[in-house]
């Protein structure tokens, strides 16, 4: 590494991360490098560099950012993505690095919606006998046990990569990825005669267009309240923000390595 150039760490997987990396890629003497969690077998990739898989916690982590003299880190994950942005949060505070948490606006209710929150997949899954019988669940593939013991209801499950088990007993499986349409949601919700839509509050326009498929089928959805942004970031809603935060900062200077706050 160049003595003397700022280095980015990007948490990514989104399309913001991807965004924010490709922005960044073309300043001088700054060093990009994405991290994906390796989930996904197929991931969009981003420009500049890149590591796959998790960092083993908290105390791993800040240890790699010392190791590599990051000089911030842009945590550009899912809003769900819980675990990833705690230790995040963790690491950057105990290796003295300033942590930017890239968080899309969540959904708002307009008029004709019937929207139900719920603060997590349990809480969902309590509501949905009250609500309907067929139930189109975007969640993603991961806490669908949730749901498993609700034998009296069938599912669509969207997801981009098969689920694993325990699953609901009467399940099929849509394997696909975004962006939706309008057109498109609408014919997914009247093909399987849903009653219901369940999601989580991911916000931003690619996955949007089932919330107005449900408002215009006057269908009830069941929205999934996001955790809070992880604590101690500076938190901004979109690719403008973060590099406006990172100037501010003074991370993308030459200097920044050792510098910036």
């Amino acid at each position: 590494m160049i003595t003397g150039t700022a280095h980015a760490l990007i948490l990514g997987g989104t399309t913001e991360a991807r965004q924010l990396a490709r922005t960044l890629a073309p300043v001088p003497l700054l060093r990009v490098t994405t991290s994906l969690a390796g989930r996904v077998t197929q991931p969009r990739m981003p420009e500049g560099g890149i590591r796959v898989g998790g960092f083993g916690g908290p105390g791993p982590m800040a240890a790699w950012l010392t190791e590599h003299r990051v000089t911030a880190v842009v945590d550009a994950t899912h809003p769900f993505a819980a675990v990833i942005s705690t230790n995040a949060a963790a690491a950057t505070a105990a290796a003295g690095v300033p942590l930017v948490a890239l968080r899309r606006p969540g959904w708002q209710p307009g008029p004709g919606d019937r929207w139900h929150h719920a603060d997590d997949l349990d809480g969902a899954a309590a509501l949905l006998p009250g609500l309907g019988r067929r139930v189109f669940l975007t969640t993603g593939r991961l806490g669908l046990a949730a749901f498993a013991g609700l034998d009296g209801l069938d599912f669509l499950v969207r997801s981009v990569e098969a689920p694993q088990p325990p699953l609901p007993r009467r399940t099929r499986l849509l394997l696909d990825r975004g962006p939706y349409t309008v057109e498109g949601e609408t014919r997914v919700l009247r093909t399987f005669a849903a009653d219901v839509l369940v999601t989580k509050d991911s916000g931003g326009p690619a996955t949007a267009a089932k919330l107005t498929a449900a408002r215009d089928l006057a269908l009830p959805v069941v929205v999934v309240r996001r955790p809070p942004a992880p604590p101690g970031a500076h938190t901004v809603p979109d690719v403008a923000g973060a590099v406006a935060e990172l100037e501010r900062l003074g991370c993308l200077s030459p200097g920044a390595a050792g510098t910036c706050p």
